[in-house]
């Protein structure tokens, strides 16, 4: 049988997956047991519903042709849009900590804003593509672009979601200057965004905490500055080669968030620098190979659609490390691959399909 694709590419995404389910099954131990009385019930969710849907939506994308991806990305950006809207719907959305982020099917949910990280991407890749040669223009290139970002990114801020308004505004200025924008259009959009930024922060100043606490984390070592002083307290003690897998301490209710945003906090303390280090060598390995497949497509469209969805599965990596290691301030996002999340999981692999579909196309043109 000839395996055609990117082999390198399946090879890390199974090493990603794998290690990140063994991480999670490890950090939700305690987190579960205190939750719902029951030590596996994060881990078996994963399984029982991210991981299969992903598997098989992700086999489904790999094989679909650029034309119909094409034809897809108006519709599913409706849609995307739609379900945005629904959050906010009674008895239809739900919501948890003054955020409204997702929507129930009975015992089931989802996060719109996950599926958004994919079909944005996908419509932004072929608005670009269908309009490079107008990029240059302020009126007729940066303007729809802005139009288009804004859309998603203030249904993103009524929820609130920050984080993945942040992932896809940086994800989305990529897309825009590989496509060939001007750089005072890049440049003033990364102004934009800062003003925004400060807005964000004025109406709701919690935002700033944040930041304080990324500055000196020991001004407020019990309140604002506790999560990021737990996470750089289980990531120094695990030394090294860490304590070993499955004992970590901080995991025992000590480290906020532990099988979300601050996973990766407990794989430092229980594989070490070691571990670690090899984990995030696999994300620039990820990243290598995504960029290589979207340097060699066949096409602008898939050439931006590759590149998309490997620079928002890479940047959200990066934040979640670099906010956890205190490199940057904590943004409150997942990590790829391992944090709990059904819907995050389901979206990273359906993303990993379609770039591995790509380097299909690749070989096969």
């Amino acid at each position: 049988m000839n395996f055609k694709g990117d082999r390198i590419l399946i090879f890390l995404s199974l090493a990603l997956l794998g290690s990140g389910l063994l991480v999670l099954t490890s950090a939700s131990v305690v987190q579960g047991t205190a939750d719902f009385d029951q030590p596996f019930y994060y881990i078996s969710r994963q399984m029982i519903l991210g991981l299969p849907l992903g598997l098989l939506l992700g086999f489904v994308a790999s094989r679909i042709k650029e034309g119909l991806w094409r034809a897809l990305a108006f519709p599913l950006m409706v849609l995307t849009i739609l379900l945005l809207v629904l959050v906010f719907i009674p008895d239809v959305g739900y919501g948890a900590g003054g955020a409204h982020r997702w929507i129930s099917f009975g015992p089931l949910g989802f996060q719109p804003a996950e599926i958004a990280k994919f079909t944005f991407i996908l419509y932004l890749a072929a608005w670009l593509s269908k309009h490079k040669d107008e990029l240059g223009s302020f009126e007729e290139g940066l303007l729809p672009f802005l139009a288009i970002s804004g859309t998603v990114g203030i249904f993103l801020i009524l929820q609130p979601d920050i984080s993945t308004l942040g992932v896809l505004s940086f994800t989305a200025l990529a897309m825009l200057f590989v496509a060939g924008a001007k750089m005072k259009h890049i440049f003033g959009t990364l102004g934009l965004g800062a003003l925004v930024l400060i807005l964000l922060i004025m109406v709701a100043p919690y935002r700033l905490n944040r930041l304080t606490a990324f500055i000196n984390p020991g001004s407020d070592p019990l309140g604002h500055g506790y999560q990021i002083s737990q996470a750089t307290l289980a990531i120094g003690s695990g030394g090294l080669t860490g304590r070993g897998f499955g004992f970590s301490r901080q995991k025992f209710l000590y480290l906020p968030e532990p099988v979300g945003d601050s996973i990766f906090a407990v794989m430092g303390e229980e594989i070490g620098l070691v571990g670690s280090a090899t984990f995030i060598v696999m994300f620039v390995l990820l990243a290598w190979r995504g960029f290589r497949i979207a340097l060699r497509a066949s096409s602008e469209f898939l050439q931006l659609f590759a590149f998309g969805l490997t620079s928002w599965i890479v940047i959200q990596a990066l934040l979640n490390m670099a906010g956890n290691l205190s490199l940057t301030p904590l943004v409150g996002i997942t990590l790829p691959f391992v944090s709990y999340g059904s819907s995050s999981l389901a979206i990273t692999l359906i993303s990993i399909g379609v770039i591995f579909g790509i380097s299909r196309i690749n070989e096969e043109a």
